[in-house]
C-alpha cells in the first residue's frame, strides 16, 4: 500500500505565493500607473513652475508685506540640499523629491484597503497565507511602488531642470554623493513604507482613516529626512538608512501580525 506524502507548506513557499498575488495585482491596479505617472510629471511640473515664478513679489493685503518667490537655483534641489544649507520652510524645501515618501502611502492604504473592504483578505488567510506572510507581502508590494516612484522623481527632476535651463552644476556635493544620497532615501523608505503599512492593516477598510493617520504619523518624520539624506550623503547615511530601515521593518512587520491576529478582519 503506497503512502501519501503530503507536501510541506513552509513559511518560503507561503510568502512566495502570496508576494506572487500581490504583484500580480499590484501590476494589473490602475493605481499603481497612476501613482507612478504622477511621480514622474510632478517633478516637472514643479521644477518648470517654480522656475517660471522666481523673483515674483507677492503681497499679503493685511499686513502690505511682500514676499519675493525664490525658485530652484539648480537642477539637484529638487532632490535635496547639502548638510550645511539652512533649514527653511520655502517652497523649494518642501517641493522636492521627499513628497514621495507621502505619495506612497496612498497607494499603501488603498491598496490594503480594498482587500478588507471587498472580503478577500478572509479569503487569502483561509486557503493561501498566514497573517504573517500577508504583513510582509504587503511591506514588500509598497517598498517597490515607493522605489520605483523615488526612481521616476529623480528622472522627472532632470527632466524638468533640462526643461527650465537650470544649470546642473553641483555646488557642496558630488557624482558619487548624490549616488549615495538616491540609495540613503531608497533605503530610508523602509521606514516610512513600515510605517504605513501598520497603520492601514489597524484601519482595515476604512482607507480614509489610515491616509488621514498616515499622513500625521509620517509628518512627524519629516524633518528627519533632509538630515539623513542629504544632497553630499556618504557611506554613513547609507548605512544608517539601511539600518532604520532593517529595524522599523521587522518590528513593524510583528505589530502588523499581532494587530491582525487580534483584531477583527472587517
Amino acid at each position: 500500500m503506497e503512502k501519501i506524502m503530503f507536501e510541506k507548506n513552509t513559511f518560503r513557499k507561503r510568502l512566495l505565493s502570496m508576494l506572487s498575488v500581490d504583484l500580480k495585482r499590484m501590476i494589473k491596479s490602475r493605481l499603481f500607473y497612476i501613482m507612478l505617472a504622477v511621480a514622474l510629471v510632478v517633478p516637472v511640473l514643479i521644477v518648470v513652475m517654480t522656475t517660471l515664478m522666481d523673483g515674483s513679489v507677492t503681497v499679503n493685503p493685511e499686513t502690505g508685506v511682500e514676499t519675493v518667490i525664490e525658485g530652484f537655483k539648480n537642477a539637484w534641489q529638487s532632490i535635496g540640499t547639502t548638510s550645511d544649507a539652512p533649514m527653511s520652510m520655502d517652497i523649494t524645501s518642501m517641493c522636492n523629491i521627499n513628497l514621495m515618501f507621502f505619495a506612497v502611502l496612498v497607494f499603501i492604504c488603498l491598496f490594503i484597503s480594498e482587500d478588507f473592504r471587498t472580503g478577500y483578505s478572509k479569503n487569502i488567510f483561509t486557503v493561501r497565507a498566514k497573517k504573517m506572510d500577508y504583513v510582509i507581502s504587503k511591506m514588500v508590494v509598497g517598498y517597490i511602488v515607493g522605489v520605483l516612484m523615488l526612481i521616476l522623481y529623480f528622472i522627472g527632476s532632470m527632466l524638468g531642470g533640462a526643461i527650465a535651463s537650470l544649470p546642473f552644476t553641483l555646488e557642496g556635493a558630488t557624482p558619487t554623493s548624490v549616488v549615495m544620497c538616491m540609495l540613503s532615501k531608497i533605503f530610508l523608505m523602509l521606514v516610512f513604507v513600515a510605517i504605513f503599512t501598520t497603520i492601514a492593516l489597524a484601519a482595515k477598510a476604512k482607507a480614509w482613516l489610515s491616509i488621514c493617520s498616515s499622513l500625521g504619523g509620517g509628518m512627524l518624520l519629516f524633518m528627519m529626512i533632509p538630515s539623513l539624506t542629504p544632497l553630499d550623503s556618504t557611506m554613513l547615511n547609507v548605512i544608517l538608512c539601511l539600518a532604520g530601515g532593517a529595524l522599523f521593518s521587522v518590528g513593524l512587520s510583528y505589530a502588523g501580525n499581532v494587530i491582525l491576529k487580534r483584531t477583527s478582519l472587517i
